[in-house]
């Protein structure tokens, strides 16, 4: 028996109709271990050994895997054919021999780059080994990403609470984001204008003529740069006779672009279908591992032979000889790395055309963009006159130039027309000489625009020819940087949140080696020279650890007051943007003597007053200019019992109301708004209401314990003790009976040990989820296997993802130290017993992966 590795089921099912009975196919699901996310599972100063660890979702699979191999004669590991499927084979190779899977079993490696009946027998007849080349490039890449996340990211907890981790690449693509809306920021409009005029000349049809050349030169893009100037420029052409002064008819040929990489497939997807990289990426998975396309995952622009002359014949069967070049087309590629050996990605069959395969809406759309380029790739070129016009003043001062562009042929463009569709403008034949006539003649303003926010086309264009990222690592870069909260999509452009530019100006000031664009592309290229054999891989983590570390300790005696104060510097033009009134923006509106800057709470970044705490004002980073939310304060009357000013504010964490303080010295009473009530509709019995919360509700009849009725970031409960149960709506908060709370608390009581107060979710950069639970002790958030316990002022309820990793990070750190203080004399292990379980060290792991 011959068991056979894939990566996916999909996969798998498809193998398994082109193989026997003597085959018995069976899919990794991926990776089948990585590092664990946690500190010493890449070890710099042990020659870079790497930990791996097989995850729970993958010892089952590895289990099956391992189960069959034991029974056969050869291990096929037939995973893609790129240095992500070298690494997949490697992996589970490694974890085998470790289980002593693979006694008197043969191994062998398959590639092909199209899952047809064709291509999996020819490569079940050329097996090879592991190309450990490839595999090294990966662990070389995965080491770096790993070194850079949990070296980099601890520091910006640090420096910036509230930010979270930095990868290797997605910081790269997030300093070209930000550094293009400091672009648009910094952008003055200037003011030109244009005039054009309908001509005819020898009773020919109208056409349009534009102004060129005035008084005898040529005019540039601001030569006309006011009305003024416009208005003398249109007297002059009215007043002026003008002639035909030249002709010229320029035949040119276009020819049809190269099919598909992955990069230009993302793109164009994006142009043309408004699909999201991840989206394309994920169809595209779809259509190869159905045997529709080739391998998606390549640099490669050129097609096999036989696929060559499968379209030539496609394209003289649909479109005859006319469309057909004599001979066929090549095309090379200028990649350097392993995978410009890879094709493009094509149709495997050009007889399937994309009305004979049925698919859901989506993948047809991205089947037929691929066959359509692939074939007109083989298509003859398109022919166009491109035809100009010049009308000159009888002094000759004066010129008006028309332009016109005509296709002659279509050739490809029948099939795969240009993105921006070309335009058939068509001139009348007109003879040197004649007399033209110009009439209807126009003066047009026109202002100079920003330049563009990225889209995810691209955004991907750019970063392929800056040489950063690779085929594979486009989509997961864009949605990395759209996961931390670090960009955001408007209407299919990248706006950078406030949180990804405080990021991007940190690294900037502080690690800008580590984000610059040539730094980071010239460590692609030493990859692909590991993945060729050129680098030792480990002679390339060396040389780059010794500086970044380096640096990393340059850095850790850095004061926070220095940092904000170059984030300060650098972010002031953003977030304290001149006003039409000339008056400074960093004035505090509310006292009028102090100066607005840049603050840092464990939550995240605020702007406040340089006069705290006799002012208190602040605001959050991204509020907008003049609301009255951002910086006024909304009096909404008078408490009626005690005759206090009830307020209506806006803190970094939100809006909420406020009661006055009685006494000098006293806090004021205060209460954030439900989400579910806009600050707009706030009145004063409805602050009256909050301003009561918590609520006594009544005490326990068990205990005689008080039980109350609260509101949390997240929503309205009712509390005993350390029991916290949610309540259904916000208007129960303040209705919420004894009896009620009394079941409520008691279904909670019934799970108690361990319970689920509430799930924020995956952690952002180790995996897996993170809870905050309910414990002996009180409530603490959870980690894998790092708890943190809450501080008395938070309520679990009003726990974010941002403070947990806060204070997971802060335990993770201290974990180390408490485990040594664990190590005791025997004759004081009896004492340490008698300790409470809560103040018992509990080391936890750091959690601050970026993957690539």
């Amino acid at each position: 028996m011959n068991v056979v590795v894939v990566e996916s089921p999909a996969k798998a099912k498809t193998i398994n109709k082109y193989l026997g009975g003597d085959y018995q196919v069976l899919a990794s699901y991926g990776h089948v271990r990585d590092l664990p996310s946690k500190d010493g599972s890449v070890r710099p100063d042990e020659d870079f050994a790497m930990s791996w660890a097989v995850d729970t979702r993958s010892q089952k699979r590895v289990k099956e895997i391992a189960d069959a191999v034991k029974g056969s004669d050869r291990l096929i590991l037939a995973t893609d054919p790129d240095r992500e499927g070298e690494a997949i084979s490697w992996h589970l190779l490694e974890v085998l021999k470790n289980k002593k899977a693979l006694k008197d079993v043969a191994v062998d490696r398959v590639v092909f780059n199209a899952i047809t009946k064709t291509a999996v027998l020819d490569a079940m007849k050329n097996p090879r080994q592991i190309d450990m080349e490839l595999v090294e490039a990966y662990l070389a890449r995965r080491a770096l990403d790993y070194l850079v996340g949990f070296t980099l990211s601890p520091v910006l907890w640090r420096k910036l609470p509230g930010a979270r981790s930095a990868g290797r690449v997605q910081s790269v693509a997030l300093r070209l984001i930000c550094e293009r809306e400091f672009e648009i920021e910094k952008f003055v409009a200037e003011e030109y204008w244009t005039l054009k005029a309908q001509a005819s000349a020898g009773g020919s049809e109208p056409f349009e003529a534009r102004l060129t050349h005035l008084d005898g030169g040529k005019l540039d893009k601001f030569g006309l740069p006011d009305e003024a100037s416009a208005t003398d420029a249109k007297q002059k052409i009215e007043a002026a006779s003008f002639r035909i002064g030249a002709v010229e008819a320029k035949p040119t040929k276009r020819n049809p672009p190269p099919p598909f990489t992955t990069s230009t497939l993302q793109q164009d997807a994006s142009n043309r279908l408004g699909y999201a990289a991840k989206r394309t990426m994920q169809i595209a998975q779809k259509l190869y591992e159905d045997g529709l396309i080739t391998y998606m995952r390549t640099d490669g622009i050129d097609m096999a032979g036989e696929a060559i002359a499968q379209s030539r014949e496609a394209v003289k069967s649909k479109f005859g000889d006319k469309y057909l070049p004599k001979s066929p087309r090549k095309y090379t590629s200028k990649a350097k790395n392993a995978q410009e050996a890879h094709e493009a990605i094509r149709p495997t069959d050009f007889n399937r055309s994309p009305e004979d395969v049925r698919l859901d809406a989506d993948a047809a759309k991205l089947y037929r963009l691929i066959w359509n380029r692939a074939t007109a790739s083989q298509m003859e070129a398109a022919t166009i006159e491109r035809t100009s016009i010049d009308l000159v003043s009888g002094d000759e001062k004066i010129t008006l130039r028309a332009n016109g562009s005509v296709i002659l042929f279509d050739g490809f463009l029948k099939l795969y027309a240009s993105a921006d569709k070309d335009e058939d403008t068509r001139l009348p034949k007109v003879t040197e000489g004649d007399h033209a006539e110009t009439k209807e003649v126009e003066a047009e303003q026109h202002f100079t625009q920003p330049p563009p926010r990225f889209t995810e086309a691209s955004l991907v264009k750019t970063l392929e020819e800056l040489g950063i990222g690779r085929p594979s690592t486009y989509a997961s870069i864009i949605s990395v940087l759209q996961d931390r909260d670090y960009v955001r999509l408007e209407k299919r452009r990248f706006v950078p949140d406030d949180k990804g530019r405080i990021v991007t100006a940190f690294l900037e000031n502080f690690f800008r080696r580590y984000v610059e664009y040539d730094f980071t592309a010239d460590l692609e290229e030493k990859l692909d020279k590991v993945s060729a054999g050129d680098l030792d891989w480990k002679a390339l983590l060396d040389a780059f650890w010794k500086e970044f570390s380096a640096s990393v300790d340059d850095i850790g005696d850095l004061r926070i007051g220095q940092v904000l104060d170059a984030l300060d510097e650098a972010l002031g033009p953003h977030f304290f943007q001149q006003t039409e009134d000339g008056k400074d923006p960093r004035l505090c509106p509310k006292c009028g003597e102090g100066r607005l800057s840049l603050k840092l709470s464990r939550y995240g970044a605020f702007i406040g007053c340089s006069n705290y705490p006799e002012c208190k004002y602040t605001r959050p980073l991204s509020a907008e200019e003049g609301d009255d939310a951002a910086g006024g304060d909304v009096e909404l009357g008078a408490d009626p019992e005690t005759g206090a000013a009830i307020w209506l504010k806006t803190g970094r964490f939100g809006p909420y109301v406020e009661r006055e303080a009685q006494e000098e010295g006293a806090k004021p009473d205060r209460s954030s708004l439900p989400k579910t009530w806009p600050p707009d509709t706030i009145d004063l019995e409805k602050a009256l209401r909050l301003l009561k919360l918590p609520r006594e509700v009544g005490e326990h009849p068990e205990d005689g314990d008080m039980i109350t009725a609260a509101l949390g970031r997240y929503g309205p409960y009712v509390k005993h003790k350390s029991i916290y149960a949610n309540l259904d709506s916000i208007e129960e908060v303040f209705e919420v009976g004894l009896n009620r709370a009394v079941a409520l608390i008691a279904e909670k009581k019934a799970k108690r040990g361990g319970q689920v107060l509430k799930e924020l979710g995956e952690h952002p950069d180790g995996g897996g989820p993170v809870n905050v639970m309910e414990g002996r002790y009180g409530p603490y958030v959870k980690h894998k296997k790092t708890n943190a316990t809450l501080p008395k002022d938070v309520e679990p309820g009003d726990v974010t993802m941002e403070q947990a990793v806060t204070l997971l990070a802060e335990k993770a750190s201290k974990g180390g130290k408490k485990k040594a203080a664990k190590k005791k004399p025997a004759a004081k292990k009896t004492a340490a017993k008698k300790k409470p379980a809560a103040k018992k060290a509990s080391g936890g792991s750091k959690s601050a992966a970026a993957s690539d």
